[in-house]
Formats: C-alpha cells, sequence, structure tokens
C-alpha cells in the first residue's frame, strides 16, 4: 500500500509547482490533477516527467481538468460530443502512461442525466478501451452532487459490470454524501482500486489526516484486512491548512500509522 499526496492539496498553485513541492518535501508518491487543457500538451507532460524523475516520484494516477463537464461531454445523448470526450481521454491516457500512472479518476454524469445505467456503463466502458490502448484504466469516484454520489448507483454499476466496475473512494465525499466510508469498504472492496484520503471533525469535513476524528487505524486495518494493495493520497483543499508544512507533517503521521498497522497485522500472522 501507498501513501501519497495530491497536487490539488496545492491548488490554485500550478501543477508543475506542486509536483516540485512535493519532491523538495521528500513526497514519494503522487496523484497528478490537471488543472488547464494547455497542461495535456507535449512539452508540459514532458516537464513534468522530468520532475518526477528529478525526485524519484511515483504517479499513481491522473484526474482531468474536464470533471465539471463530464456530464455534458461523455453521459449525454449527443454522440459527436463523445467522440471529442474519447479522444481528450485518450490523450490523458497518453499523460497518465508517460508519467507511470495506472488510473484516470472520472466524477463522472450528474444525477439529472438521461441515459440509462446500462448506458452509462456502456459509455464507462467505452472510455475504457480507449484508454486501456496505453494500459491505464478509468476510475469512477463517489462524488457529492454526481451520479456515482448515490450508493445505489455504485451498486448498479458493479452489478451490471462485476469486477469491471473500478471505483476511487474518497473519503470527505463518502462523507458529504451521507455515507459511511466504513460501509462503501465492506461492499466494494473487491471494485476499489484507489483512495482519496482526509480527516474530518463535526466543523469541517475536510481536514488534514490527523486534523481531526476520523480512525485512521482502524481504516488501514480494514484495508489490510481486504488485501488492498494500492494507493492512500491525501486530497485537500488550500482552505484546510494555513502552512504547506501542515501537509508534510500530516503525510509523516500516516506513514507512521500505516507502518504501525502493517507492523501489527505481520504479527499477528506470525
Amino acid at each position: 500500500m501507498n501513501i501519497g499526496v495530491s497536487t490539488a492539496s496545492f491548488y490554485p498553485l500550478e501543477t508543475e509547482l506542486s509536483l516540485e513541492n512535493l519532491g523538495k518535501a521528500g513526497i514519494k508518491h503522487t496523484e497528478v490533477f490537471f488543472n488547464a487543457a494547455c497542461e495535456l500538451k507535449q512539452s508540459f507532460i514532458d516537464m513534468l516527467t522530468d520532475i518526477k524523475e528529478e525526485y524519484g516520484i511515483s504517479v499513481a494516477s491522473v484526474h482531468p481538468t474536464m470533471s465539471l463537464a463530464e456530464s455534458f461531454m461523455i453521459f449525454s445523448a449527443y454522440e459527436r460530443r463523445y467522440r471529442e470526450a474519447e479522444e481528450a481521454y485518450r490523450r490523458y491516457s497518453e499523460a497518465a502512461a508517460q508519467l507511470g500512472a495506472k488510473y484516470i479518476i472520472m466524477h463522472g454524469g450528474k444525477p439529472n442525466g438521461i441515459l440509462s445505467d446500462e448506458e452509462y456503463c456502456e459509455r464507462y466502458m467505452r472510455l475504457n478501451e480507449i484508454t486501456k490502448e496505453n494500459g491505464v484504466q478509468v476510475l469512477q469516484e463517489n462524488v457529492v452532487r454526481f451520479r456515482a454520489g448515490d450508493i445505489q448507483f455504485l451498486r448498479s454499476m458493479r452489478n451490471i459490470l462485476g469486477k469491471n466496475a473500478a471505483f476511487c473512494i474518497d473519503l470527505k465525499q463518502a462523507v458529504r454524501c451521507g455515507y459511511n466510508p466504513f460501509d462503501l469498504i465492506e461492499e466494494f472492496s473487491e471494485n476499489i482500486k484507489h483512495y482519496h484520503i482526509s480527516d474530518q471533525s463535526t466543523a469541517s469535513d475536510c481536514l488534514l489526516p490527523f486534523c481531526g476524528s476520523f480512525p485512521f487505524k482502524t481504516f488501514f486495518d480494514k484495508l489490510i484486512e481486504k488485501n488492498y494493495g494500492g494507493s492512500c493520497i491525501i486530497e485537500v483543499y488550500r482552505n484546510s491548512y494555513k502552512e504547506y508544512e501542515e501537509i508534510y507533517n500530516s503525510y509523516n503521521l500516516t506513514i507512521a500509522k500505516l507502518k504501525e498497522c502493517s507492523y501489527n497485522s505481520i504479527d499477528l500472522k506470525d
């Protein structure tokens, strides 16, 4: 299991500077969140590649800048617009592959979309056919005010697609949707490929890990029990902290807690 920090946590700092910040702080794992279409230019991807190689950073996943438009672009009745979205995702998959990332994180369609669950899943699989040409998989994220914010829709995707339904579970989004994250882990463990992690309190649903009340020991113990071997990426907003150093401290605490849980798990097996 790998712990990392998303470049999105530094937004609105530019993507390349965010990646460089992580490298200078000794953080070796990340998700790259693209924030402008121009960041898909080959020269920009080459620059990100140089930065990650200079600091020895591995990239687990990428997040498109078109998240808010995905419902309109991908999950509408207008086929021509969908084909444009396919080409955009093809380019994201090329960028992801160059950076060494396995996943593209998708917000997906809005609840008022006209496609049936079956049609939605067909579009999702068509995207995956495009991205897998570059060895990259599209993950559906559980984002509030999107279709996948509803646990019933996640169940529908799983029932229709089986193991081909692949999810990114975001802890803060689960809370915003009114679900206990542990219920999602228990029910969808075979479909979950990636996590966005953060903390929460009665005052805020998005804090850096170990700044709130979320039971991270229980969380990591559960992931170990489920044999999860993917990434847990810290993703927060700029108003979740004051100084960058708080991110780095949170990352180190998270690493330490995972090591503690992993060590205890090994002891129990022995």
